[in-house]
């Protein structure tokens, strides 16, 4: 069976829309770590069970990749970019952006548990509303939740260690 020239472009289309909602949040990971400035020059206390600084680029990266093809499912399926779903993606990519700004440039330690309790917050609403639309999308933003768990008993450990 051929495609067609309709079917390859529409293949091609789709493509390119994976590629660019998937690209989308490593994009704004990169910039956010531009503004926040050497992450990891900062000389503060590290609670217990901290992992090593290498490891952070490592999980950011692949849960931005996750995250980024999570959004494509959801736009694939709603047919439309801003549906209530994807408002609350790019909301908490918002969110998340300012996390890092927040923790690393202005060392705004308590300031940036309360970002970061919002970005749970708003990832986990966002995660509920992809089930609501595509189960894989929903189950691809698991692992971000659990992080995210993780970065805020991390980042509540360095508010209470260098008060």
């Amino acid at each position: 069976m051929t495609l067609t020239d309709a079917e390859s472009a529409k293949n091609r289309e789709n493509l390119l829309k994976a590629l660019l909602l998937t690209a989308l949040p490593v994009a704004v990971g990169g910039l956010s770590a531009a503004v926040a400035g050497d992450m990891s020059a900062k000389d503060y206390v590290s609670p217990p069970l901290s992992p090593p600084a290498w490891v952070f680029p490592v999980v950011w990266t692949a849960l931005y990749l996750l995250m980024g093809f999570s959004s494509y499912l959801v736009y694939r399926d709603c047919d439309y970019l801003l549906n209530d779903a994807m408002k609350c993606f790019f909301i908490q990519l918002f969110v998340n952006f300012t996390w890092s700004i927040v923790f690393f440039r202005f060392e705004f330690y308590t300031a940036a548990v309360v970002v970061l309790v919002a970005l749970l917050l708003l990832t986990i609403g966002t995660t509920a509303q992809f089930f609501g639309i595509n189960k894989t999308a929903g189950k691809l933003l698991l692992p971000y939740i659990a992080w995210l768990a993780f970065a805020l008993y991390l980042n509540v450990g360095v508010a209470v260690l260098n008060r």
